[in-house]
């Protein structure tokens, strides 16, 4: 396994790095464990807000050359690149601003006997972070941020192609005061991982990335009785049953799909339409998504780049032949030219297809036309993810039903592309378990100690 830069958008090799030594890593992991020894048992939590807030200001000051180097890394269009390091310093101010809080001693009412109680949280250790190349800054952020607060601290994974914004990343954390070995970036393989998840001083694991990769990491971390934080694929359902502005809830269709040239997690995939809306819907949906062509990453006005490596363009490409070779219908398409690749619709994708069960991690959107709102959720819960989903409708009780019997970590309500550092992040079934951002991302690597006084 190699770290390199390889820009999607040409095909040019920028930069390699070497992969760390066994002994290196070793190494790493006993300057993680110094630091929580050391720094963290000796640190308040406001003093480790404080760097935290630093780390914020210094991807706002930074924020033009942190973006370029993921535009280069992954190929994903300056304005959206510069749109994640200003959510990753928002998400590293909230911590900042609401992490000592969050830490704050929590009263227990005694039902019987004198004195009193109270749970008392706590870091952990050293925890690993193992993290994808699709949001290089932001995924980092939300398990970083609260982390470091709390005064766990970090071993970080970055992936492959992610090296240059993993070194960034790890600079700014040093220029911020952090000490050494309170966020260690590893340039490691993925066979490296085993040995640290399997040292004791490491207490917990968080993932984001693939099912194969989550399933493999809580494998392991399940044989060393380790906690584990997974994040994984999703395909998430975009429903609508009613609306009094189809224009505007094709566009946040279009928006929910193409986010990120359509490689996010939680970005809708299957869109699922009320009969009557079926047919107006799959009009403007189709000329909306491929009106947005593939361009110069690079440039203010690009809304698609190129996918993020061109291993990830033939394997989309694959992924939709089969879809169409089994019988699904290709509603629109273009022709893919190296990484870059033009978005696609596809119909009448039945549950017998791969298509249907799979998740497209590209500009490719399956529509499927239902009679009720009963079938509409049995559809979209037909799916082995449960990551996001959207919801659109013009009837208040009818949102909060569906939005009850919807299989998903998170629900979105005529509303798009809203994702915020209060918000909780995660899902169920094979979409992980855990949740990232917001209170309950401060709550699931920490030590909820009880302490009870007797009277």
């Amino acid at each position: 396994m190699s770290y390199a830069v390889v820009n999607p958008a040409t095909g040019e090799s920028v930069a390699t790095y070497p992969t760390i030594s066994d002994a290196d890593l070793a190494a790493a992991v006993d300057k993680a464990a110094a630091a929580h020894d050391e720094w963290s048992r000796s640190s308040t939590a406001a003093e480790r807000a404080a760097l935290i807030q630093k780390v914020a200001d210094l991807h706002t000051e930074r924020r033009q050359q942190l973006a370029d180097i993921i535009v280069r890394e992954m190929g994903k269009p300056i304005e959206q690149a510069l749109g994640e390091v200003d959510f990753a310093a928002a998400i590293y101010e909230y911590y900042a601003t609401h992490g000592p809080s969050f830490l704050a001693d929590e009263t227990i009412d005694l039902l019987d006997g004198e004195g009193s109680a109270f749970i008392r949280r706590s870091s952990l250790g050293v925890l690993l972070g193992i993290m994808p190349w699709n949001f290089p800054y932001y995924q980092v952020a939300r398990f970083a941020g609260p982390n470091l607060v709390i005064g766990n601290t970090i071993i970080l994974k970055h992936a492959s192609q992610c090296p240059e914004s993993a070194a960034a990343m790890q600079q700014i954390f040093l220029d911020a005061g952090f000490p050494e070995g309170a966020y260690v970036n590893v340039f490691a393989s993925s066979s490296q991982m085993e040995s640290v998840i399997a040292d004791p001083r490491v207490q917990g694991v968080s993932l984001t990335g693939s099912e194969a990769a989550g399933a493999a990491v809580a494998e392991i971390a399940g044989r060393h009785l380790k906690k584990v934080v997974l994040e994984l694929g999703g395909s998430d359902p975009f429903i609508l049953l009613s609306t009094d502005d189809l224009d505007a809830a094709v566009e946040a269709a279009v928006g929910a799909r193409l986010d990120n040239s359509g490689q996010s997690c939680n970005g809708a995939k299957r869109f699922i339409v009320i009969d009557d809306l079926y047919d107006a819907f799959l009009e403007k949906f189709t000329a909306g998504l491929t009106a947005a062509t593939p361009g110069d990453p690079t440039s203010a006005d690009t809304a698609l780049g190129p996918l993020s490596s061109l291993a990830a363009a033939e394997g989309l490409q694959a992924q939709l032949d089969r879809a169409v070779e089994q019988g699904a219908t290709l509603v629109a398409g273009g022709t893919r030219d190296g990484a870059f690749f033009p978005a696609a619709v596809l119909t009448d994708v039945t549950p017998d297809m791969d298509a249907f069960h799979e998740e497209f991690f590209g500009p490719v959107a399956a529509v499927y036309k239902v009679s009720s709102e009963e079938e509409a959720v049995r559809l979209a819960n037909d799916t082995p993810f449960g990551l996001g989903s959207y919801l659109y409708t013009t009837d208040h009780e009818q949102a909060m039903r569906v939005a009850d019997q919807i299989d998903a970590g998170m629900v979105w309500i005529n509303i798009v592309l809203a994702d915020g550092a209060e918000l909780p992040f995660g899902g169920v079934k094979r979409s992980g378990s855990g949740r990232e951002l917001g209170r309950l991302g401060a709550e699931e690597f920490v030590n909820k100690k009880m302490i009870r006084i007797g009277g």
